[in-house]
């Protein structure tokens, strides 16, 4: 039977990462960044289903080879994870493995579904790597602030669109404090309203999973890449480790990747059927 675990249980799942898996296993498994954990044992788990907090995905961890796990996985996606999805606005399951052997698994438990597939790449960047000669330089009129209390909590009022950087923080994180303690993050501001963000969306020690997204009347300005530059910068500075995971057909994210100096380290696939 497949059960969810209690927060407090989450370290029975620290054998079953793959360490050299997404950061965002890591992150909800050391209670860092909020998610939920389904496995087939709460004593003593040998595979799991981890739901992100931000609801951008499952990822199955541990034994692919669990019969016991695997042959309940569809009803249980039918019967408890379908309704809560919906709940919250989800029309599509999105399965990841933690390690490459969950592909086959997947393809074969979900065989029976609409089930399509996509490709997905993470970069690094060492600081010895970093291409800061590239930062481009902002238009007349667009600043970039660093994303602390003071600009969150926005008592003056100054941002017209303060909820959209409210919405972004709080989709991925339990509370702002959480953010502000272990996240970093910048914005750009034009005309009082925040066009562009770059922040921590998952964090595991030193390394931090970076977000980046521009209101679509201001694309093609180059402001991602510019948050991207003072990002990276920042967290360096700190001694982190940037960590830039995208899908492989996003070419402009690549291209500020590796404008930037970042390295591919792996790829995964992910797979996907609707509701």
């Amino acid at each position: 039977m497949i059960s969810e675990l209690s927060k407090h249980d989450f370290d029975k799942c620290n054998s079953l990462i793959n360490e050299q898996g997404q950061l965002e296993v890591k992150a909800v498994i050391e209670g860092i960044n909020p998610g939920r954990i389904f496995v087939d044992d709460i004593i003593s788990p040998s595979s799991g289903l981890v739901w992100l907090g931000n609801n951008d995905g499952f990822f199955f961890i541990g034994n692919e080879e669990n019969e016991g796990f695997t042959r309940q996985i569809n009803d249980f996606v039918e019967t408890v994870i379908k309704p809560e999805a919906m709940n919250v606005g989800l029309n599509w399951f999105e399965g990841i493995g933690n390690h490459p052997k969950w592909n086959k698994v997947i393809e074969r438990i979900f065989e029976h579904r609409k089930l399509e597939s996509w490709n997905q790449r993470v970069y690094m960047i060492q600081e010895e790597n970093y291409l800061a000669k590239g930062e481009p330089k902002l238009e007349t009129g667009y600043k970039i602030k660093k994303i602390d209390r003071t600009l969150y909590e926005n008592k003056k009022n100054e941002i017209s669109n303060i909820e959209y950087l409210h919405s972004k923080i709080l989709e991925a994180w339990s509370s702002p404090d959480d953010f502000f303690e272990q996240g970093i993050g910048y914005c750009i501001v034009h005309d009082n309203k925040i066009v562009s963000i770059c922040y921590s969306v998952f964090v595991v020690e030193d390394v931090h999973s970076v977000a980046i997204e521009t209101l679509e009347s201001y694309r093609g300005r180059k402001l991602a890449q510019g948050l991207a530059h003072r990002f990276v910068k920042d967290c360096l500075e700190r001694d982190g480790l940037p960590y830039w995971d995208c899908m492989e057909d996003n070419k402009p994210s690549i291209a500020i990747a590796e404008r930037l100096g970042f390295t591919n380290v792996f790829g995964y696939v992910g797979y996907y059927f609707p509701f």
